[in-house]
């Protein structure tokens, strides 16, 4: 890749695209009286996704991103639990009748800081009130630092077949200026502990980007990881943002790397990882050769969504708890961040639904253009059009950032049909970007009434 043409889009702050439209741009016209509303008219048996928000962890990795409260006392855990337990049933009440359940994920923060036994709880309420299909898969994310014997076992118990661990970087150097000490031996004991459990799908977490990291680091962290032998790998680059998280500002700006070293880091785990075995999986996941996500990439079947790169087509995402963020077929929907506003909100028997998005159908053309950029690195966009009722010509044309990328080299478009080029394929944001009509000054699209 030039250095040029890296400059020019590779250092650019643009989304991550597991919605579209993305979170900033969820509106508080869509409320709780419309997310109620939205539930019962879900259609009956409707696929639905489970996704719920466990905002606690013991200790604060100066690099996190996510919604999270540090605690030591387990009673605001407790209390939490309590409101999640309450939405869950405000849900199931508000359906139709139980939903068909494919898929369940726990979030976090640590889903399992949660008590073995309040854990196992909480899935038997879920099957209780849901229809938890056949082959519905649970998936929970882990801190090996934390999870112990009972645990472990209280996963296998509830049903829990995928695990994602946190790893980021091996290099105890890293480790100290994110305040995150992680010994290789400790996540080689916890994903042992959880094969001997029966959670034999196991994904990791690895982070370029962070303070004090070199190439050097960032390979053997990446030959570590790869020598456990985890089903997937999720590779993201460390996102600075102390002005909105604020716990970032303990981390040293200046031992962070610059673009340029961000992106030979980046190029560096993706071929330890390919030479390991792993099949590259969109822009930065990789995965085994028979993993559900390689077959899916290979049929042209694979999705995305907020958990990154996903086997999971469900067209509904019930969100539980503070922050989280769900999807029906009318448009997206976001609970109260703060806990304390969540809590106030299921207590009086409100969903706590802050803000959201209704979807039109230039939204559902753009989005299906993104998708398609994000985990193929092509697009049809012709067949789209056609699909969405849209014209190609208002698509394509007067783009003006389609045009430069296509002007540099970065994408190639034939006959309607979009394709990345091989060697900008950490570029694919860009492309995805030149379709997002909140970025770009490109022309409203002609076709189908919102």
């Amino acid at each position: 890749m030039q250095p040029t043409i890296l400059q020019k889009y590779g250092e650019a702050r643009l989304p991550r695209y597991t919605s579209y439209p993305t979170a900033p741009h969820f509106s508080p016209s869509i409320d709780a009286g419309v997310y109620a509303g939205w539930l019962s008219n879900l259609p009956v048996n409707e696929p639905t996704s489970l996704y719920l928000h466990i905002p606690f962890c013991r200790a604060m990795c100066w690099y996190c991103g996510c919604h999270t409260t540090i605690t030591a006392r387990d009673q605001p855990i407790v209390d939490y639990l309590g409101m999640l337990r309450k939405e869950i049933r405000m849900v199931a009440a508000k359906t139709a009748q139980p939903l068909s359940v494919e898929k369940v994920h726990f979030g976090g923060g640590t889903p399992t800081i949660v008590e073995p036994a309040d854990f196992i709880a909480l899935v038997d309420l879920m099957r209780e009130r849901f229809d938890f299909t056949p082959t519905a898969e649970l998936a929970v994310e882990i801190d090996p630092r934390t999870l112990t014997i009972e645990m472990a076992g209280a996963l296998a118990g509830a049903g829990i077949g995928r695990a994602s661990l946190g790893v980021q970087s091996f290099d105890p150097v890293v480790q100290k200026a994110v305040n995150r000490i992680q010994s290789e031996e400790q996540t080689f004991e916890t994903v042992t502990l959880l094969r001997e459990y029966g959670v034999t799908r196991i994904n990791f977490d690895l982070i370029y980007g962070l303070p004090h990291q070199t190439i050097r680091s960032c390979v053997e962290t990446a030959q570590v990881a790869a020598a456990m032998r985890p089903d997937r790998l999720a590779v993201f680059g460390y996102a600075h943002i102390p002005s909105f998280k604020k716990h970032q500002r303990m981390i040293d700006e200046a031992a962070l790397p610059d673009g340029v070293a961000r992106s030979e880091q980046a190029l560096a785990i993706t071929d330890t990882l390919v030479a390991a075995g792993y099949r590259q999986i969109g822009l930065d996941h990789f995965a085994l050769p028979d993993d559900d996500l390689t077959l899916a990439q290979a049929t042209g079947k694979l999705r995305r969504n907020f958990q990154g790169y996903t086997t999971d087509d469900c067209q509904t995402l019930i969100g539980f708890g503070a922050s989280a963020i769900g999807r029906t077929a009318h448009g997206y929907v976001q609970n109260e961040v703060p806990l304390g506003r969540y809590a106030e909100q299921i207590d009086t028997g409100c969903f706590a639904t802050t803000k959201g998005y209704l979807l039109t159908a230039e939204d559902r053309l753009r989005a299906d253009i993104i998708e398609r950029l994000m985990c193929d690195l092509q697009a049809d966009v012709a067949a789209i059009c056609v699909r969405r009722g849209f014209d190609l010509e208002t698509v394509l044309n007067a783009n003006d950032q389609l045009e430069a990328l296509e002007r540099d080299g970065v994408l190639e478009i034939a006959d309607g049909v979009i394709r990345l080029c091989g060697k900008h394929r950490f570029l694919v944001r860009a492309a995805a970007a030149a379709f997002d009509a909140y970025l770009t000054t490109s022309p409203r699209a002609h076709g189908k009434a919102a």
